[in-house]
């Protein structure tokens, strides 16, 4: 990806909020480790069958600490008491963790019955690329996710058999263990990220973990430990509390074998160079001053791609509140949020689908700027694009949401392309291509990937009618090959890439320390492929019903509990009373 932008490119600095749990002293973090260090021996052994069962008892303490976990981060963000964005909580938060350990048993089983994870399938297309389809796997996929389906590619030169031999290798025959401690710097926007990290480094990568919660929601602590007491009690997870200090200690212990870190490419650089002038010189001299491994899941401008074609009034209403929903959940603090739409200037439709986001962003519940720092942030693009659109409350302890329409991928400044606002700030920018739509899309691919800054997801809008061009077909299909994002999402949120868990989910390769982008490394990938290129999830251009992310659904609250059951259990009987709930939305 090509990276011409200014050094103030990425994220911007968000200040530490002020404390409530004491941080953890230094003499317990050493207890910590010294019991992880231990407890890694003991995990490395641990044969299949006990991790199933150890899968069953975390499947059932987190249903059990799920009600409290989301009760408790929908209170902290401030969204009032009988709202139904409240079910957005149990949606990022526990039904997401549920999902990935039913899929994380799913796969182990698998390997106990077979020796090999088994995908739906994994085979070459005609290019020779690796393309393993991970969703839908089984009747509750289709039955909970109507119509969508999920691939992973593989990196160009893998083949299938290695594809074969290297998925799920920690669990085969004759593979040595190394005992190993990691470090999850918790992530502190959304609630599943950093149980979701550890997951992943326990039953992916073979390490035992710490987890350092993130100062923003370290109050969901308790509630995650409570969810995963069986691996506290098996000595494999430990949980600490604590801001930039015990951070520090911890990335510079002795007993931590790998960090990774979800936040942004400004701790990431500061982790790996140091911090101050000599970390920047140190960047400047590309050499990092850290020899422990450090993989990281950051920021990102996401791209919404428009691909102009036959939308109806109910298309653009639909798709309207589709956009506006990517940036109003979680009140927009998400790396995923939708912050470019990216739209061709000559299409009829093109206004009528902006004046269908403002509509939804005008009916939106405002949202309480929960992360410290937003309201500067806001500030830097409102004061830079003076014809900011504001929706909802603006007063100094609020965030309206925002959109800047009619950029000039040329002239205006690039803040927008180059800075992940990481509050409620959408832009819209309009590429002048006088020729025909899949010319289009090859400049629309072209700016995404060499003027927005970030490189972990990316959504494109395209009309079934459309597609039935041959030439456009093509094209839509070239675009995926070519946006150079860790997922690229058809007609729905960039979320869904996160969302599903089956899915790989991280940044796009060939970051480097001196230019990380979006991070590097992969989580959830509940099939344990390596040597991983992007995933591709693909969704019906309108669904039949409003999804249940959309911030307008009027049952979110009901349906967010009965999901996460569904999601543990796996009980298709459930699915009915969740049908209707998420029905009269």
């Amino acid at each position: 990806m090509t990276t011409d932008v200014p050094p103030s490119h990425g994220a911007m600095p968000n200040p530490e909020p002020a404390r409530g749990i004491p941080a953890t002293s230094t003499e317990d973090l050493d207890a910590a480790l010294a019991t992880l260090r231990a407890g890694a021996d003991t995990w490395a052994r641990t044969g299949v069958a006990q991790r199933i069962e150890l899968l069953d008892e975390l499947i059932e303490s987190t249903l059990s600490a799920a009600p409290a976990w989301a009760d408790a981060a929908a209170t902290a963000k401030g969204i009032a008491p009988g709202s139904t964005l409240r079910g957005e909580e149990w949606i990022d938060g526990p039904a997401l963790v549920v999902r990935n350990l039913a899929l994380l048993r799913r796969t182990l089983l698998q390997i106990q019955e077979t020796g090999h994870p088994q995908p739906p399938s994994l085979a070459e297309d005609d290019r020779g690329q690796v393309r393993v389809q991970v969703m839908p796997a089984d009747a509750l996929d289709r039955l909970l996710f109507l119509g969508f389906q999920a691939e992973v590619r593989l990196q160009p030169g893998v083949t299938v058999e290695q594809a074969r031999e290297r998925m799920g290798r920690i669990y085969r025959d004759g593979y040595v263990a190394t005992p190993e401690v990691a470090l999850v710097l918790g992530a502190g926007n959304v609630s599943s990220i950093g149980p979701m990290d550890v997951l992943y480094r326990l039953f992916a990568l073979n390490f035992a973990v710490l987890l350092k919660m993130n100062p923003v929601n370290e109050h969901l602590g308790p509630h995650i430990g409570e969810a995963f007491a069986p691996l506290v009690t098996a000595g494999v997870l430990r949980i600490a509390y604590g801001g930039a200090e015990v951070g520090a200690y911890l990335t510079d212990h002795e007993m931590v074998d790998a960090i990774h870190l979800t936040g942004s490419d400004k701790t990431y650089e500061t982790m790996v160079f140091g911090p101050g002038a000599a970390g920047d010189a140190a960047k400047e001299r590309g050499e990092p001053q850290r020899t422990t491994p450090v993989t990281a899941e950051l920021g990102n401008v996401t791209p919404v791609i428009v691909v102009p074609g036959p939308w109806s009034d109910a298309d653009l209403a639909f798709h309207g509140e589709n956009i506006a929903s990517m940036l109003t959940n979680n009140a927009g603090f998400n790396c995923l949020a939708s912050r470019v739409i990216v739209q061709h200037r000559s299409w009829a439709q093109r206004q009528a689908l902006v004046d269908q986001v403002r509509a939804s962003l005008r009916a939106a519940e405002p949202r309480a700027p929960y992360y410290p720092g937003a309201r500067d942030r806001w500030k830097a693009f409102t004061e830079t694009y003076r014809h900011a659109e504001l929706y909802g409350p603006d007063t100094d302890d609020q965030v309206p949401f925002t959109l800047i329409p009619e950029l000039d991928p040329d002239t205006s400044p690039d803040l927008a392309f180059t800075t992940e606002a990481f509050c409620a700030v959408l832009a819209e920018v309009a590429l002048d291509v006088q020729r025909s739509i899949p010319d289009y899309l090859e400049a629309a691919v072209d700016f995404c990937n060499d003027r927005l800054w970030g490189t972990l997801t990316a959504t494109l809008l395209v009309h079934p009618a459309s597609l039935k061009d041959p030439l456009i077909a093509e094209a839509v299909e070239r675009a995926i090959d070519r946006l150079e994002y860790g997922s690229v999402v058809v007609n729905h949120n960039p979320g869904t890439a996160y969302g599903f868990v089956a899915p790989s989910w991280g940044a796009y390769p060939g970051a480097t320390p001196t230019d990380i982008q979006s991070g590097v490394g992969v989580v959830h990938n509940t099939y344990l492929l390596e040597d991983v290129q992007k995933s591709v999830v693909r969704g019906p251009f309108r669904l039949p019903t409003k999804p249940i992310w959309f911030h307008t659904h009027r049952r979110m609250d009901r349906v967010g509990p009965r999901l996460t059951r569904v999601l543990g259990t796996g009980d298709r009987r459930a699915v009915a009373a969740l049908a209707l709930d998420a029905l009269r939305g």
